[in-house]
């Protein structure tokens, strides 16, 4: 399928963390001065829905929460612990996922390539130049230093702006239906779905559902 343009999310589309986040979540503990308790499954687990890109902190902080009520911990400050974590993680530790290098060289061969993540450049631009990215597309546009993130329409159109490219012929690739899905029909462009472990996408319906980065290689090279 030839597209004007294709647009990934960054975090768990092109890349995942790679750091020790365990022993983040262990130093959470020592940072606020309290008693660990659980393990980063158990947070992860307790965890609902897609994360908030608006609120990171308050989407682990309930995660802590409801961990810390399992362990009948209400001595602890879910908050700080979130803060914590998040202080700790290093951003930089990251790793392509499988097959994203062949696809982003594929998708360059073909046209235009830009990276549209609701991160903010002070936490994401590491990760950015760990792997190499900033000379490789295009375009990097964070949505989480404007006003409106993903699913909004703004950063989307401020991408397709920067590459020169219309809506309805460019793709947006990426792991999650509310802002991802969403965001990329709300600006007109078609959505390809790199679908989680057993996630359905319901009453979305993207044009693309993809279990690997490998079948969007396919996509882009079928004519």
């Amino acid at each position: 399928m030839a597209f004007d343009a294709v647009v990934f999310d960054l975090d768990n589309t092109l890349c995942r963390q790679d750091g020790d986040v365990g022993a983040a979540y262990r130093q959470a503990f020592e940072q606020v001065g309290t008693e660990p308790f659980g393990e980063t499954a158990d947070l992860w687990s307790a965890l609902d829905g897609s994360p908030d890109p608006n609120d990171r902190i308050g989407y682990l902080g309930a995660g802590f929460a409801r961990v810390a009520a399992q362990y009948d911990r209400r001595d602890v400050d879910p908050i700080a612990l979130a803060s914590a974590l998040l202080d700790g993680i290093d951003t930089s530790a990251v790793a392509f996922l499988p097959g994203a290098e062949r696809v982003l060289e594929t998708a360059r061969s073909h046209g235009p390539v830009a990276i549209l993540t609701n991160g903010p450049r002070r936490r994401q631009r590491a990760k950015i130049r760990a792997l190499d990215l900033e000379d490789a597309v295009d375009a990097i546009v964070y949505a989480g230093d404007l006003p409106r993130r993903k699913p909004h329409v703004d950063p989307f159109e401020i991408v397709l702006e920067e590459l020169g490219v219309r809506a309805g012929r460019s793709v947006y690739v990426g792991d999650s239906l509310e802002y991802d899905v969403a965001g990329a029909h709300n600006a007109g462009l078609q959505a390809a779905w790199l679908r989680p472990d057993g996630e359905d996408a319901g009453r979305y319906r993207p044009e693309y559902e993809l279990d690997s980065l490998t079948e969007l290689h396919d996509v882009l090279t079928t004519e």
